[in-house]
Formats: C-alpha cells, structure tokens, sequence
C-alpha cells in the first residue's frame, strides 16, 4: 500500500503560529521532508517545527531543489527530487514536507505535488498562516476592509510588477522584497504613497522588524511589505 504525502505549512517563524492539524501530521508522519537549496545546509522550516514537534533525526530527510539559473537543471533537480519523493511513498511511507508561510504561496513544495497528483498519489496540502497575515497582525492593521481587494506579488524579478499593478488593487502585498525596499519606495513616493507602507521582516524569528518603510534600513530575505490605499 503506497503511503500519502502531506505539504505543511509551518507559519512564517514563530512555534506557536504552527496549526493543531500540521503539529499532530508531523508527529505521525514516518518522514519529516524538507526542501534545501543546497544538501547540508540549514533549514528555517525544519527548525520551526522542531520548536513544536519533537523529530528525531532518523525521520529528517532533505529534498534538493536547485536555483540553478540554468531552467534545464532546475527542472532534473525537480524531477528528481520528485522521484525520491516517490520512492518514500511506494515503500508505503507517510511523509510531511514542510515549507514555510502557507503551503500553497510560493512553494516549492508546488512542483511535487502537482506531478504525484498527475501521476495519482495520495496528495494533501495543510495551510499555515502566512507572513503578511501574521505580520499585519503585529502591525495591528487589516490588509483589506469591506469591498477593498488586495494583491500579492513576487519582488524577487525586480519592481517593474509593482508598478504594473499598483492601481489594479486597493492594498498590495509584495512578498521578499528584501532587495528591492528602496526601489519600491521612490515608486511610492512619486504616488504619495511612501507613508502607506508597513514592513514586515522575520516575523517570529531573530531579528524581526514590523513598522514603516525606512528606505536606509538594511532588510534580510524574510521581508514583505503591505501597503495600504488609506492608512
């Protein structure tokens, strides 16, 4: 009997923001999987759910996934991670693959899943709560308001899809836009806009930062920006 794989969402750092569901699928699960850029190094994933879960190591198992510029070895890396993957549950393993945030935002989890679903696999994805929600939270500010919409972009191609989309939505959230926190403000400041904008960086870990934009503030990889039509 082949065995089902669980994508999880551990929230966006801190233990406590991890769901009852995504706590108890880790302790039951036989393989506690995570996905590494590189094999050997760390994991924010993994150590978030170790704050909540007790995992011995023999249950631990990376899952490569390149960022090889090159998209013909990103896309072998994938495949076969999703092989290994495959391997896991035809032996009849449950498996738990964490990612950070909510399991279905920017995850590299996506590529697995979608090809064992294809392919038939028992499949489940388990949300968690994502960094601009937690991180509005702290703020103490809402990201949308009665009929207000909102969008949720990528930074990590540069700001062109901000600009792009500014006036399609009333509140925009721009995910890792660590590199790019000056870029966005001089386009905000050209709007008006400079002083609608909440920054959200490594939320429940070391380090963290929610308040305004500050353009001369140095930000790491874990940083989302909110910015609102009204503040």
């Amino acid at each position: 009997m082949k065995g089902k794989l669980y994508g999880i969402g551990v929230g966006p750092g801190d233990p406590e923001y991890m769901t009852l569901k995504a706590v108890r699928l880790i302790k039951e699960a036989d393989i506690v999987a995570y996905p590494v850029k590189k094999l050997g190094e760390g994991s924010v994933a993994l150590d978030i759910a170790r704050g909540a879960v007790e995992i011995p190591d023999e249950k631990i198992h990376e899952v490569l996934f390149t960022m090889n510029p090159d998209k013909a070895v990103r896309e072998q890396c994938r495949a076969e991670a999703t092989a290994k993957v495959k391997k896991l549950l035809d032996e009849g393993k449950t498996i738990a693959m964490l990612a950070l945030g909510d399991i279905g935002i920017y995850s590299t989890y996506s590529y697995v899943h979608k090809v064992l679903i294809k392919d038939g696999y028992d499949v489940q994805m388990v949300s968690g709560i994502p960094a601009f929600c937690a991180g509005a939270s702290k703020a103490n500010i809402s990201i949308v308001e009665g009929d207000e919409g909102f969008g949720v972009v990528p930074s990590i191609k540069g700001t062109d899809q901000v600009k792009r989309v500014l006036d399609d939505f009333d509140n925009l959230v721009i995910m890792k836009v660590g590199n790019y926190v000056k870029e966005v403000y001089e386009i905000l400041k050209e709007r008006g806009q400079e002083n609608n904008a909440v920054v959200i960086s490594n939320v429940g870990l070391e380090g963290e930062y929610v308040g305004p934009l500050d353009p001369d503030r140095e930000y790491g990889y874990f940083t989302t920006m909110v910015i609102k039509k009204e503040m």
